[in-house]
């Protein structure tokens, strides 16, 4: 049935591929924008997470109320808390063999490495001696330290880091990789990369005591908003001041992410069905044709005792046969196509079998609904009239 459905097809070759065509691409629409999302959403999560901003971040509203020490050790304390770290950080420029470079400096402490994931590369961690002693040391992004250096292992070297209004000469002491690696990728000198410097130094340099902000990552097995509600209550203890905090969940903010790229998958997946329902119209309109055509060989079976069921059968199948062989083609292209496009933006793109084996369904289900009125035509022919169109 099968083979004689495509014989039947490829009479017609010209009409037949061009239909064909209408469904691959179709098809392959929805597997592309079905992929993107894939992988958009999972490469975004593990950038906000190795980005730091996969727990809690607290913040003052209002500049007089106080985020120091003391409120970083009564956090420190609660059950729920598993890594409670000071941040400072100001958006300036650094100067690395007299060229000018915009980099966001962290103000961090020893637990940096548990908070942000850096992977250290070269060189060691900002420690506690660094910290007690306001060392004027700094860990350096590795794109930035083979950009300005051509090479990353630059440990040991001097740089010039605009701090308050002033430039003071920094000791390399490592060399990190950090998170926003596709970000910068795609955005290039619009995000600017990262310095590590310890808090204290950091804090001295702006003439303050206190933090930028608080970050906490949530011990496993506590809901984070609870978390979240028990960390400003304690400050709140601490301080005396109502309503002066606030806390950003930054998981919740990787969820609301999530949610957008869901919304936008699903409108741009619509606009792929929608070509697919075109592809539809095509395949009614080849079957229509081929009905007219093959008005005399209906006739023929009819005479010689064919059913409207297998009239109806035969024509169903040529129908479903090019819907499958248009869905096989647009699944390869659109897989290989995003394949090749997540390889040229660093990405890792794992096919879903689940989006494939739905596309192939629903495409069949438009090839049986509009394949049922041209099969249902040919079936309600008389076999006498059919016999003398020609």
């Amino acid at each position: 049935m099968i083979l004689n459905s495509i014989r039947i097809l490829f009479r017609k070759r010209t009409r037949t591929l061009l239909t064909l065509f209408g469904i691959m691409v179709g098809v392959a629409s929805v597997i592309i924008i079905n992929n993107i999302s894939q992988c958009g959403s999972s490469a975004l999560s593990s950038e906000i997470d190795q980005l730091g901003m996969g727990g809690l971040s607290i913040m003052q509203k209002n500049q007089s109320a106080p985020l120091a020490q003391e409120e970083l050790e009564a956090i420190s304390g609660l059950p729920c808390v598993e890594y409670a770290m000071p941040l400072m950080f100001e958006s300036t420029d650094a100067y690395i063999r007299q060229e000018k470079n915009a980099v966001y400096l962290w103000g961090i402490d020893k637990s940096a490495k548990d908070m942000i994931n850096l992977s250290l590369i070269h060189g060691r961690f900002i420690n506690s001696a660094d910290i007690s002693s306001y060392s004027k040391c700094c860990l350096i992004d590795r794109k930035l330290a083979q950009n300005c250096f051509g090479s990353d292992n630059v440990a040991g070297r001097k740089i010039i880091i605009n701090s308050g209004g002033t430039g003071s000469e920094y000791e390399i002491v490592g060399v990190v990789k950090t998170g926003g690696g596709i970000l910068e990728n795609m955005m290039g000198s619009y995000i600017p990369v990262f310095l590590y410097v310890p808090y204290t130094t950091l804090q001295a340099s702006l003439g303050t005591g206190n933090f930028s902000q608080i970050a906490v990552k949530v011990k496993p097995g506590f809901d984070s908003d609870e978390a979240g509600t028990s960390v400003i209550r304690t400050i709140e203890r601490t301080t005396g001041l109502k309503g002066a905090y606030m806390v950003t969940n930054l998981s919740r903010q990787k969820e609301n992410i999530d949610s957008i790229i869901d919304i936008f998958t699903i409108v741009l997946t619509c606009v792929g069905i929608v070509s697919l329902f075109v592809a539809g119209l095509s395949i009614m309109n080849v079957m229509l044709a081929s009905v007219t055509e093959r008005t005399r060989e209906i006739g023929i079976k009819k005479a010689l005792g064919a059913s409207k069921k297998m009239i109806i059968t035969e024509f169903l199948w040529e129908s479903l046969v090019m819907t499958l062989i248009g869905a096989a083609a647009g699944i390869v292209l659109g897989t290989a196509l995003s394949l090749v496009g997540a390889g040229l933006i660093g990405l890792t793109l794992i096919p879903e079998i689940g989006i494939i084996l739905t596309t192939v369904l629903f495409s069949l289900a438009v090839g049986v609904i509009f394949g049922i009125y041209p099969a249902l035509k040919a079936a309600s022919l008389h076999p006498v009239e059919a016999l003398r169109s020609y």
